[in-house]
């Protein structure tokens, strides 16, 4: 197993690592940097509750070795507040809207979801329901809240586009 020295730009800030070249970015944000709001689902990349982004794109921690991600930019929950579209601190308009909405049961699933729906709506920020439900299509969320986590997503895109 090869140790390589890597440089990122984690939640906005430079980041520099060394561990396993193969090593899973889930393990280490979570054993290595100490952030664990990224969860373990699958170890697959099958369930989406790892996923973070990655130069802006949702991706899955668990099958992503650290060795790709030089030069890259990670952002984790952990960081979603500073990204364009939050208010400058606290919270940002998705976890507010998660909040309001009680898109969250067990909340295991939302980390992925809501990074997922925040590379989304950069792209995408006036979905209808039925794009909102396509673009989290690989979200397993067994807890049954999959109506409020698209009306979260939905109200979230409402307050982004909304003139400050």
């Amino acid at each position: 197993m090869a140790q390589c020295a890597v440089s990122l730009q984690l939640n906005g800030r430079e980041t520099h690592v060394t561990a396993d070249e193969q090593m899973p970015l889930l393990y280490v944000l979570r054993d290595e940097l100490g952030l664990t709001a990224t969860r373990f689902g699958c170890g697959s990349g099958q369930c989406g509750a790892c996923h973070v982004l990655i130069d802006g794109k949702s991706v899955a921690s668990c099958d992503t070795p650290l060795g790709s991600l030089q030069g890259r930019a990670v952002t984790t929950l952990e960081g979603l507040a500073e990204l364009p579209g939050s208010n400058g601190g606290g919270l940002h308009p998705l976890q507010q809207a998660f909040v309001d909405e009680q898109a969250a049961q067990c909340g295991y699933c939302l980390s992925g979801i809501l990074m997922t729906s925040a590379a989304f709506l950069a792209q995408e920020p006036d979905p209808t329901d039925t794009q909102v439900s396509a673009a989290l299509d690989l979200h397993l969320c067994r807890c049954g809240s999959h109506n409020r986590i698209v009306r979260a997503v939905l109200r979230a895109a409402a307050v982004m586009r909304a003139p400050a």
